[in-house]
């Protein structure tokens, strides 16, 4: 075992992994668990402060926020593509670092674009794609934790890390309406702003939602660099693209979009889905005293699920998650909850919002449970698996987010969003049902 690479490297031998094994995966998940989890909170940033903007000043449509809360998904989607082929080339401990203090430059960036009041538009688009960096992360994070852990763990390793890295989300989301009503150091990070709302108004320094993750991801990132090795898997770019003849790949992708996809597109939407349908209502609810509920709510079941779907296999839950969420956008689609909105009625939608992120939470556990078991032959490409779908789910802020503002302007209404998403969740549900639950199915997992 070198410095910085560890060159004999056994999970699957009990003695091995007894012995020096465990202790290195454990360390290795504590402090990748940590840094994703600050991913996530960078990545969803700006759904937490699109909501701000409007009332200091900004003079964005409804529709212009929804792109700003969509931005960081095509970015992490994209940039998950990248990703999913940097472990096995270059390693965890620098890819882990890199990620790590990289995504400084977008948060420095945001705050003083908070502070200007004249920043245009395309800067904050500029900036929301450069915080999708933090989305990007998990595809790489992932795939490494899965070579770490024997496959007898591995759902719970996964799990534990998912689930953690996703309370990211709800994390900044709870912080964000904390943190930006008091000056943390006096005028340095800038003065504050008035913020107008329903003819009140009020000091806050919205600057202070970004500005704080700074020291934060330096800290992470030297930990990192520090106490971060890589193990001996190793593959060209152009090996690690065989997992792209196998169709399991590609029903395994449609399965995670509706599990994760639905989780991620969700949350950065939640927010803005409550200002835009019932931001003009008598006593019209604050966005980010619920929106941080649902990932919180996910977040927690995707850990929580992690052990049992080592006990009794992922696909039984994968379609349980399924269900719940076909349920959900059948209610969402064709009552008239979102068609005409009243304050009575709102508490009914978040009740069903937070069932839909209960479901994805269990379904995120269960598929990647089921992923090393589906491709058992080969862990590498089990993890390149995990990277890629995880890469095409990550694009799920984006396409919930235009897709909803879209949908929203043509029929003043997010309704007939839920009714499509209904039918893509058919559609998965039964690929997972058909190829890896039914009594003989081609893969049991």
């Amino acid at each position: 075992m070198s410095k910085n690479t560890i060159t004999d490297w056994r999970p699957e031998d009990p003695a091995f992994w007894e012995g020096a094994g465990k202790r290195i995966a454990w360390k290795t998940l504590a402090i990748t668990t940590i840094s994703l989890l600050l991913s996530f909170c960078t990545w969803f940033l700006m759904s937490a402060v699109a909501v701000r903007l409007p009332g200091i000043g900004f003079k964005f449509t409804d529709n212009q926020l929804f792109w700003l809360a969509a931005m960081p998904g095509l970015a992490g989607g994209t940039l998950r593509l990248l990703h999913m082929f940097l472990i096995p080339i270059y390693g965890t401990r620098n890819v882990v670092t890199i990620a790590t203090v990289a995504k400084i430059l977008p948060c420095v960036g945001l705050g003083f674009a908070i502070l200007n009041p004249t920043t245009p538009f395309w800067i904050f688009i500029a900036l929301a794609f450069l915080l999708g960096m933090g989305g990007g992360d998990f595809s790489s994070y992932m795939p490494s934790t899965s070579v770490f852990f024997p496959k007898r763990l591995q759902g719970t390793a996964l799990g534990i890390q998912a689930g953690i890295g996703n309370f990211g989300v709800s994390v900044v989301q709870f912080v964000t309406p904390w943190i930006i009503t008091f000056a943390i150091c006096g005028s340095t990070m800038g003065g504050s702003q008035v913020f107008a709302k329903a003819g009140k108004t009020s000091q806050i320094w919205l600057q202070n939602s970004t500005f704080v993750y700074v020291p934060l991801l330096l800290l992470v990132g030297v930990v990192a660099w520090t106490g971060l090795r890589r193990v001996p898997v190793k593959a060209s770019f152009g090996e690690q693209l065989d997992i792209f003849g196998n169709k399991h790949t590609w029903f395994c992708t449609i399965t995670y979009v509706m599990t994760f996809g639905c989780f991620s597109g969700l949350a950065a939407a939640f927010p803005m889905l409550i200002k835009s349908v019932y931001g003009g209502l008598p006593n019209a609810p604050d966005p980010l005293k619920y929106a941080f509920y649902g990932p919180l709510i996910g977040s927690a079941m995707r850990v929580l699920a992690g052990p049992l779907t080592d006990r009794w296999g992922g696909a039984i839950f994968t379609t349980l998650c399924g269900v719940g969420l076909i349920a959900g956008a059948a209610f969402l689609g064709f009552s008239d909850i979102l068609i005409h909105p009243s304050m009575e009625t709102f508490p009914v939608f978040v009740w069903v919002m937070l069932g839909m992120f209960f479901f994805t939470g269990i379904g995120n556990a269960a598929t990647f449970r089921q992923y090393p078991v589906i491709f058992a032959h080969s862990p590498r490409q089990a993890a390149g698996v995990i990277g890629f779908t995880a890469a095409i789910a990550a694009y799920g802020p984006f396409l919930f987010n235009t897709i909803i503002g879209q949908v929203k302007s043509a029929c003043k209404t997010p309704a007939p969003f839920f009714s499509g998403l209904l039918v893509f969740c058919v559609l998965a549900t039964a690929i997972n049902w058909w190829f890896y639950q039914r009594r003989g199915c081609e893969k049991p997992s």
